[in-house]
C-alpha cells in the first residue's frame, strides 16, 4: 500500500478491563466504564492493558484480524473469536480501507 492511514482521527478512551480483555481485539461494554472481549458488536478495539485498564480506541483508523472473507469499502462487522467478521444481521456498519488476506489483518475506520 503506498499511503498510511495510522493517526487518522484516533480516539482513545481508558475503561477498567475484564480479565479477558487484551491488546488487539475487540471489545464491548460489560458495565459502568468497564469492558470485556466482544462477541457480536463491538464498541471499539483495545490496543493496550495495564493494571486493570484497558486502552480502547473508538474511532480513527485500526488495523485488526479478520476471519471469513471482508471486502474494502463499507461493510457490516461484528466481533467473533478476538476477531472481525462480516455479519449483516449484528455488525456495526464500517469503512474497511485495506484488506492483507497473507496476514489475515484489515485496516479499517471506525
Amino acid at each position: 500500500m503506498n499511503v498510511s492511514f495510522n493517526g487518522y482521527n484516533e480516539g482513545i478512551v481508558t475503561f477498567e478491563a475484564e480479565s479477558d480483555v487484551k491488546a488487539g481485539i475487540p471489545v464491548m461494554m460489560s458495565g459502568n466504564g468497564k469492558v470485556k472481549a466482544a462477541i457480536g458488536a463491538f464498541c471499539g478495539i483495545c490496543t493496550a492493558v495495564r493494571g486493570g485498564y484497558a486502552a480502547v480506541q473508538l474511532n480513527g483508523y485500526v488495523r485488526v484480524p479478520y476471519s471469513g472473507t471482508v471486502s474494502v469499502g463499507y461493510d457490516k462487522l461484528a466481533a467473533d473469536n478476538n476477531k472481525v467478521k462480516t455479519d449483516t444481521t449484528n455488525g456495526r456498519s464500517i469503512l474497511i480501507v485495506d484488506v492483507d488476506s497473507t496476514t489475515g489483518y484489515a485496516g479499517m475506520i471506525l
